[in-house]
């Protein structure tokens, strides 16, 4: 019922000195471009627009809030690993993302979003590192669910995942599994997110 409540896109912040205070608990959504990152913010708040999904992987290069009922938010971070863009603005959106991870007091988690017909790819690892070394707890949401044959198949890529993230420091041990088109998963999803702001 929580995301029945008003969900607002709050801004953008292309620097660490244009975040907002650190006055709400916060969750962010990190992945390679074009892994439904903004399909899932959509499906997490029951929003159709509220995140807007690009057809040109990797255009996301700020930092997007969006406000829950004025009690948490939601952070989509800049995608990594397909932008079509010079090595040096590639690098300067990425490493955005990963001052903020450092830099963040009042993140609560972060989700770290696979696409599951492709499992753990090298830069998806890399990604890893810096939540290990930012000490940053993150979960594994596996999206587009619904495009594996079979539950078999899903249970298959969970166990996977889980015997990948095992010694990991920072990893949250479970993962979750998801479909934005179908729903799957999302009432789940949102309950972790609901628990990790202790809402």
């Amino acid at each position: 019922m929580f995301f029945a409540h008003p969900v607002t896109f709050m801004m953008g912040a292309v620097a660490m000195t244009g975040l907002p205070p650190a006055d709400l608990p916060e969750v962010a959504f990190a992945g390679r471009s074009n892994v439904g990152k903004s399909s899932l913010i959509n499906a997490v708040t029951g929003r159709t627009h509220l995140a807007r999904a690009s057809t040109a992987p990797g255009r996301t290069r700020e930092i997007n809030f969006f406000v829950a009922d004025e009690t948490l938010r939601l952070v989509d971070l800049p995608g990594y690993g397909f932008a079509k863009v010079g090595r040096g603005e590639k690098n300067k959106f990425q490493n955005l993302g990963r001052a903020y991870l450092r830099g963040r007091p009042n993140l609560k988690r972060a989700y770290l979003l696979i696409d599951s017909r492709h499992g753990l790819k090298d830069v998806d690892l890399e990604a890893m590192e810096a939540f290990d070394l930012a000490a940053v707890s993150y979960q594994i949401v596996l999206t587009k669910t619904d495009k594996l044959r079979s539950q078999r198949d899903v249970n298959q890529v969970v166990a996977e995942t889980l015997r990948k993230i095992a010694k990991r420091p920072a990893a949250f041990p479970r993962v979750a599994a998801t479909s934005s088109e179908k729903g799957t998963g999302i009432p789940e999803l949102r309950a972790e997110i609901l628990a990790a702001c202790e809402v």
